[in-house]
């Protein structure tokens, strides 16, 4: 009987905790453990109860665990007939004060990793990409328009593609220090890209701006990347594309520590479900092997609505 899993599972106030953050957030059991300030043997048990009673779910990537509340649509009913309960608590809010700030410290930390690295960055994706020409088999996929925006920009390499496709480009980074380098790239006498700083969950761009948006080898950086296709969509035409090359699912851990990755890359239903959601209809997908013993998927989606 459902109502009464539910509710066993729900009698405890560290769980009611818990779902109240994970409505909001995903977070990995560590992450968990420092916002409930709790021992991990502790946590898991009442991750296990949850997740039992399908309250939670878990998304293991790798040796990682991350939970967040379950989109079963029984969970989704109860989720929302009791959520008014959550609202005003003192002390449930108290926890989303506390997760927003861990999610800031990611960000910053996620940020700085690629401040440092800004002058090797592209380096090491040669050490990711191999041989693999990953701008070029992108651009051939772009066709001429007027406003290009590459989403997590870097150093700049993909925008001296894009600029051959597109009247005005834009490069996005929340990276000062990867912007500056893009600087570095393009002589002022010949045109320097309109760069702008921001995080791809928060765009710098006006509703409808471009016509073509590009987020290469990005979203496996992300926290939320389904939040980053969803902003794109906003900031695209009606109509307007979205290519999108990322990693597919792997179990190379060590991409964590080198790269700064916090996803082992996606499976392509996993990409094809933000992209349905935010309002994209998938016309194509390919597959190259890279270094590594990689894979990298290319998508391109079109507006819908």
């Amino acid at each position: 009987m459902d109502t009464l899993l539910y509710f066993k599972a729900l009698s405890d106030a560290t769980r009611i905790r818990l779902v109240n953050t994970l409505i909001h957030h995903e977070l990995s059991v560590n992450e968990i453990v420092a916002l409930m300030n709790m021992g991990q043997s502790g946590i898991s048990r009442h991750l296990k109860i949850l997740t039992d009673a399908e309250i939670l779910k878990c998304r293991r990537d790798g040796v990682w665990a991350f939970y967040s509340v379950s989109d079963r649509p029984g969970t989704r009913k109860l989720i929302e007939s009791i959520q008014y309960l959550f609202h005003e608590d003192p002390f449930l809010e108290k926890d989303l004060e506390k997760a927003s700030r861990l999610i800031e410290d990611r960000s910053i930390r996620t940020m700085h990793f690629f401040n440092t690295i800004a002058t090797d960055w592209d380096l090491l994706k040669k050490e990711i990409l191999g041989r693999f020409d990953l701008n070029r088999a992108i651009a051939e996929k772009m066709e001429p328009c007027t406003t290009a925006v590459d989403l997590g920009c870097g150093t700049g390499e993909l925008l001296l593609h894009i600029r051959q496709k597109a009247k005005k480009v834009i490069g996005v980074d929340s990276s000062a220090q990867m912007l500056e380098q893009t600087r570095k790239r393009f002589p002022k006498d010949n045109g320097v890209p309109d760069l702008r700083l921001g995080e791809l969950e928060h765009l710098p761009l006006r509703d409808g701006e471009a016509e073509l948006a590009i987020i290469s080898m990005v979203l496996h950086h992300m926290s939320a990347p389904a939040l980053a296709i969803a902003e794109t969509c906003r900031i695209l035409k009606p109509g307007g594309t979205l290519i999108i090359a990322d990693l597919n699912k792997h179990n190379n851990e060590t991409m964590r520590q080198s790269y700064g990755d916090r996803w082992l890359g996606f499976h392509p239903d996993e990409i094809q479900n933000f992209l349905n959601t935010a309002g994209f209809q998938l016309q194509s997908r390919e597959s190259h092997p890279i270094g590594q013993q990689l894979e990298i998927n290319i998508f391109t989606s079109i507006k819908t609505h």
